[in-house]
């Protein structure tokens, strides 16, 4: 059979179903608030409107009883939640945060955001999540804060993270953001770590187009997290608040339709990760043994929540390049992406050396050597941004049996192409 890239029929011709989460709940929400007039109640100035109106309570109050938290901090984006973490763990200038190089650039860049220095560990090859030895290797009596991201809806080894940090002070700051409705034994993913950060970014599992949820059993913490989020340093006096590290505040309130809609989202959030794991779990089974290809790892005791499906790829035994499997794949029709990110710390910013203002702040600080990113230093997420990892997007509840079916088809095509060619 000739693989439709020389030429052949393609597997597939028609696009995959596209994920829709939106529905007649959320129209009846937005007309609501409209109807009330109050599209956002927040103000910057102490008192009962300084933690947002009836809506953004509402959600955080139904965050922390569906997560079993004691508190949920609403935000207008993870990436504020992120940058708020940090702000409310203490973290500062001279201080270093370890991250993950393999994430969306925001995991890392919060640390910077307070002067500190992201320190990057390596990645498990088997989960792309941190690694706790590299983790391990990578402390130092600067180190203020981890932040590991549940990278692709599969919980990191907390467990073991907490081991390394017990009687430190270190905090750990949980980047939930693409892993809503994952499980570590039992317990929620977002909620493993100090602080836990989830996303209602567009294309995440459950949306409300921008937007994003902090939380935390630490009262401390949660109160610290309100004032970054709104304005903190103008409402210090009248509050009382004598702690006034990193309390310089910001913009990050979410307004009140964006709540009406995550509020809906929220009581759809298992019915939306099941049919993930379900059509994971079916590729999975139809792609064991295929040459080539390791489908994605789960823990013991781990609901993986499938933002993405990522196998490793292995070109030997393949029998071709990455790169010709995946531009054969799509040219049946299957749409595969490669290698996610590129590892952080080959950006500019870092490669350079310049954050904020022209003298290298924070990567050149007066009393310490100067901050250097080079390659060779996370070797595991180098391989597989440039050789191993694939991913599909359409393993979400709009798919059906026949899709993945395709997908099976396509790629057995191009493997069982690869073998003959191979054997001829």
């Amino acid at each position: 059979m000739t693989l439709a890239i020389d030429g052949g029929t393609p597997i597939r011709q028609r696009p995959f179903p596209e994920y829709r989460t939106i529905g007649d709940e959320e129209k009846r929400a937005v007309m609501a608030v409209l109807d009330s007039g109050v599209l956002s109640q927040f103000v910057g100035v102490w008192g009962p409107d300084f933690l947002g109106g009836p809506r953004v309570r509402a959600l955080e109050a139904a965050w922390s009883e569906y997560f079993g938290t004691a508190h949920a901090v609403t935000m207008n984006s993870a990436t504020s939640g992120l940058y708020a973490a940090v702000g409310a763990a203490g973290v500062g200038p001279g201080d270093e945060v370890i991250v993950s190089p393999y994430t969306m650039s925001a995991s890392a860049a919060a640390a910077l955001v307070y002067g500190a220095i992201p320190v990057f560990a390596d990645i498990e090859p088997a989960t792309f999540c941190l690694d706790p030895a590299s983790v391990r290797a990578r402390i130092t009596p600067r180190t203020k804060a981890i932040i590991a991201v549940d990278l692709f809806g599969h919980p990191a080894a907390w467990d073991e993270l907490r081991r390394i940090v017990r009687d430190t002070g270190i905090l750990l700051i949980e980047d939930a953001a693409q892993a809503p409705g994952a499980r570590d034994r039992g317990r929620w993913a977002g909620t493993l770590g100090d602080i836990g950060v989830f996303s209602l970014n567009y294309h995440k599992t459950i949306h409300c187009g921008e937007g994003g949820v902090v939380v935390t059993d630490d009262d401390r913490l949660a109160e610290r997290l309100q004032l970054i989020r709104n304005h903190g340093e103008a409402v210090v006096k009248a509050k009382g608040e004598t702690d006034l590290v990193n309390l310089i505040g910001f913009n990050y309130r979410m307004t009140e339709i964006e709540a009406a809609i995550a509020l809906e989202q929220l009581k759809k959030l298992e019915e939306l990760v099941v049919p993930r794991v379900r059509a994971a779990d079916y590729l999975t089974a139809k792609l064991a043994g295929a040459p080539g290809l390791t489908p994605p790892a789960v823990r013991p005791d781990v609901r993986h929540g499938y933002y993405v499906y990522a196998l490793r790829f292995d070109a030997a035994g393949a029998g071709m390049t990455r790169g010709r499997f995946a531009d054969a794949l799509r040219a049946e029709g299957i749409p595969v992406n490669v290698g996610y990110v590129e590892p952080l710390y080959r950006q500019p910013m870092y490669r350079a050396g310049i954050g904020f203002g022209r003298e290298g702040f924070p990567f050149r600080q007066p009393g310490r050597p100067t901050v250097t990113y080079p390659d060779g230093l996370c070797p595991v997420a180098e391989r597989m941004h440039e050789r191993e990892l694939l991913y599909f997007t359409f393993c979400h509840a709009g798919i059906e049996r026949a899709d993945l079916d395709d997908v099976v088809a396509g790629i057995t095509k191009v493997l069982e192409h690869a073998r003959q060619a191979v054997t001829a």
